[in-house]
């Protein structure tokens, strides 16, 4: 039984690290900017996943000189433009909650290009498992409070929508070629160059790794140092849950892999809750449970989704 779901397993597990992240994150960005932590994040995953797989795994990480255009279309677009879109839309005063929403519409993107550009078939239950994993996010981040609508921002949030797009579908089809551990390193290894042609690595504000940072919410009463926290980030909240996200789309279609992704915002609220001790209300909850429910039926139509 768990051979059989091993790829939704993976990408659970991936949801759950990369949303209990999402708390971590929100305590050092009090203390340097998005894009700085970006690139932090890539260039350390990169370095520390390089060594591990150099030692374990070297040959998977050989490319061939034709292949090399492919990854490098996959590390910026598939990693950096994602992030990039992402802090456009917070940074141009989009609310946060719609910026995730827009994100997330990932999982349509890429059913479109699988049946009018593939022409592959899609099974009917996968509509409606988007539609409804969609619905439930809505509800979940209640974008219609605070709601403001800034152009610049919009389509900044729809551009991390198409790299999240291209990450899934260049994920499955590259996952033949090479083990999860070297395209991480690759994906993230050239979005380390990227964010540091952006932004000059020697500029780098170095104090943050000395700054006592407080752990905020429940664990008020502690604090811990910068280094501390971003190595979490690069270790926990960056390496782990790609490592099984990869590996989960490896063995899933790229459209189920991205509904089930749709769980990270849900995950996101309920560690925001436990931690944070921000509440939850009725419409959320039932937004969660809807999220659940298209992602049940997006993986009952996975046979059909390739």
């Amino acid at each position: 039984m768990l051979s059989k779901h091993r790829g939704e397993l993976y990408l659970v597990i991936g949801a759950i690290f990369f949303s209990l992240n999402g708390v971590i994150v929100t305590l050092v960005l009090d203390h340097m900017t998005t894009f700085r932590l970006a690139q932090v994040r890539a260039i350390g995953t990169f370095f520390l996943l390089f060594i591990i797989t150099f030692i374990q795994d070297r040959k998977s990480l050989k490319a061939e000189r034709r292949e090399i255009p492919t990854l490098i279309f996959y590390g910026v677009f598939g990693y950096a433009m994602v992030q990039l879109g992402y802090f456009i839309g917070i940074a141009q005063g989009v609310p946060l909650s719609l910026v995730l929403i827009i994100e997330f519409t990932a999982p349509i993107w890429i059913v479109l290009w699988i049946k009018f550009v593939r022409k592959g078939a899609v099974a009917n239950d996968m509509w409606v498992a988007i539609a409804l994993s969609l619905l439930g996010l809505i509800f979940v981040a209640k974008v219609w409070e605070g709601f403001t609508f800034d152009l610049f921002g919009t389509l900044g949030a729809l551009g991390a929508a198409l790299a999240l797009a291209v990450y899934f579908l260049m994920s499955q089809s590259q996952g033949t070629k090479r083990s999860a551990q070297a395209m991480v390193v690759w994906g993230m290894g050239i979005a380390g160059l990227f964010w540091s042609i952006v932004l000059p690595i020697w500029n780098f504000p170095t104090q943050i790794f000395t700054t006592s940072i407080n752990l905020q919410g429940r664990f008020s009463d502690y604090s811990a140092p910068g280094w501390l926290l971003i190595a979490y980030i690069i270790v926990f909240g960056t390496m782990v849950p790609y490592l099984f996200v990869v590996g989960g789309i490896r063995r899933l279609s790229a459209s189920t892999s991205s509904v089930i992704g749709m769980l990270e915002p849900v995950l996101a609220g309920a560690f925001a809750w436990i931690w944070l001790s921000q509440s939850w209300s009725a419409i959320q909850l039932v937004g969660g449970v809807i999220v659940l429910i298209g992602i049940y039926i997006a993986d009952r139509a996975k046979a059909n989704a390739k």
